[in-house]
C-alpha cells in the first residue's frame, strides 16, 4: 500500500480559480489557441489567457464537475476552474485524482448546476509523495499520450477530407473551377429526411443495465473526432415508448445546447431529442457529416432564434443546396470512406486504452496498487 497525506484542495494548488469570460462571436471552428469552457473544447480563438499545464473543471453546464487535463496556451472561460499544482504536487496527479472524485455532486441543486471555487478548495485529498505521483503520472500519461496521438491523427485527417469536400463542391476544382450543368439547386429537405429524437417516458426509468443506451446531447459536444462510441447511460423497457433507435453507423447532428455539430455513431443507441437524424437520405453519411462541417456556424446562427439555442427541422429543410449527379457523388464517397475508416480505428482504439487507463486509475489513486504491481505483471 502506498502512504497518502490528507489536504484540502487549496492547499496543493498555486492556482484554482475561474477563467474569463469570451464573446461567442470570437470562437471559431479553427484558430490559434482552443477554447476550453464548462463543457470542454468549444472551438478556437487567436488569443490566448492561460500557458502552462493544468486540471480544467467544468464549472457549469452539462459536463458540470468533469476534470481534463492540459498543457500548453489556451483560452479558459468563465465556466471552466483552472486548478495548477503547488511545487510540493504533480498537476496532471491532480487532474487523475480529481477525475474520480465526483464533483458534479458538489453543484447546486439549480437548473444550471453550478461549482463554487471556495467549495472546490475545501474538498479533502490523499496524494501520496511528489516521487510517488510522478511515478503514476508516467504510467497513466503513456496511455493518455496515445489516445492523444490518435486525436491528432484523426483531426489531420478529417481536415484533409474537409479539403477535399471544399475542392470539389465549393471551389469545383475538379470540374474546372465551375459547376457543371447537370448539378441540382434545391433544399435540403428534397433529399434528406430530417426526423428529430425522443425521450423516454416515464423520464425516471431511463437509468439501467438494460444495455440500451441513450444518446443525450451533453454526451457530445467536442469537435474532435466524428465517431460516438462511449455511451454510459441507458434506457429500461418500460421508458422506450417515445424513445428513438439508431443503429451504428448513422448520422445524427445536434439541434440544441451546442446546434451543428454532425456525429456518427459507432455503436446502436436511443437518441434524445436534443439530435436529429436522417432515417433516408440522397446523400452518404460521410457527405453529409463533411457538408454539416461547412455549414456549421450558419447552423449555430439559425439556432440561436430563441432564448433556449435550438436547431428547428423545418428550418434545417429549408436550407439551400446544390446536389451533384450521382457519378460525382460515387467517385467521392470512394475518395474519402477510407479516411472515415481510419478515424473509426483510431477511435475504437483509443476507447481501448481509456477503458484500461479507467480501470488502472482508481486503484492507483487510492494506493491499492502500486506502479510496481503493474510492472510485474
Amino acid at each position: 500500500m502506498t502512504e497518502l497525506f490528507q489536504y484540502k484542495l487549496g492547499q496543493v494548488c498555486s492556482r484554482l480559480s475561474s477563467g474569463k469570460g469570451i464573446p461567442a462571436k470570437k470562437v471559431h471552428e479553427i484558430g490559434k489557441y482552443p477554447v476550453y469552457g464548462g463543457n470542454g473544447l468549444r472551438g478556437f480563438t487567436d488569443h490566448s489567457n492561460f500557458n502552462g499545464e493544468c486540471a480544467v473543471i467544468g464549472r457549469q453546464g452539462a459536463f458540470c464537475g468533469n476534470v481534463r487535463y492540459f498543457s500548453g496556451a489556451a483560452y479558459m472561460t468563465e465556466h471552466a476552474v483552472v486548478l495548477c499544482a503547488n511545487e510540493k504536487n504533480n498537476t496532471r496527479y491532480l487532474a487523475y485524482l480529481l477525475s474520480i472524485m465526483n464533483l458534479g455532486r458538489l453543484s447546486g441543486q439549480s437548473a444550471q448546476p453550478g461549482l463554487s471555487v471556495k467549495t472546490l478548495a475545501k474538498q479533502i485529498v490523499s496524494v501520496p509523495s511528489l516521487a510517488e505521483q510522478k511515478v503514476v503520472v508516467d504510467t497513466l500519461s503513456a496511455l493518455d499520450e496515445k489516445i492523444e496521438n490518435n486525436s491528432k491523427i484523426n483531426h489531420h485527417l478529417e481536415q484533409m477530407a474537409q479539403a477535399i469536400f471544399k475542392s470539389w463542391f465549393m471551389d469545383c476544382d475538379p470540374f474546372g473551377g465551375g459547376q457543371p450543368p447537370q448539378w441540382r439547386k434545391g433544399m435540403l429537405g428534397d433529399y434528406v429526411v430530417i426526423r428529430r429524437g425522443g425521450s423516454p417516458r416515464p423520464i425516471q426509468d431511463f437509468l439501467s443495465d438494460s444495455g440500451l443506451r441513450w444518446l443525450k446531447i451533453s454526451d457530445v459536444t467536442d469537435l474532435q473526432t466524428p465517431y460516438v462510441l462511449q455511451i454510459k447511460e441507458h434506457i429500461k423497457e418500460s421508458g422506450l415508448r417515445k424513445t428513438v433507435f439508431q443503429q451504428s453507423g448513422a448520422l445524427v447532428l445536434s439541434n440544441s445546447a451546442t446546434p451543428g455539430i454532425p456525429k456518427i455513431l459507432g455503436v446502436d443507441t436511443c437518441i434524445h431529442d436534443g439530435w436529429l437524424y436522417f432515417p433516408t437520405s440522397h446523400f452518404s453519411i460521410e457527405y453529409l457529416y463533411l457538408f454539416f462541417k461547412h455549414i456549421r456556424q450558419d447552423l449555430v446562427a439559425l439556432g440561436n432564434g430563441s432564448v433556449f439555442t435550438n436547431l428547428k427541422t423545418d428550418i434545417l429543410k429549408s436550407f439551400p443546396v446544390i446536389a451533384p449527379d450521382n457519378a460525382t457523388l460515387q467517385r467521392f464517397d470512394e475518395t474519402v470512406k477510407p479516411l472515415f475508416k481510419e478515424m473509426e480505428n483510431c477511435t475504437r482504439e483509443s476507447a481501448h486504452i481509456g477503458d484500461l487507463r479507467d480501470s488502472l486509475l482508481p486503484r492507483l489513486m487510492s494506493g491499492e496498487l502500486s506502479v510496481v504491481d503493474i510492472d510485474a505483471k
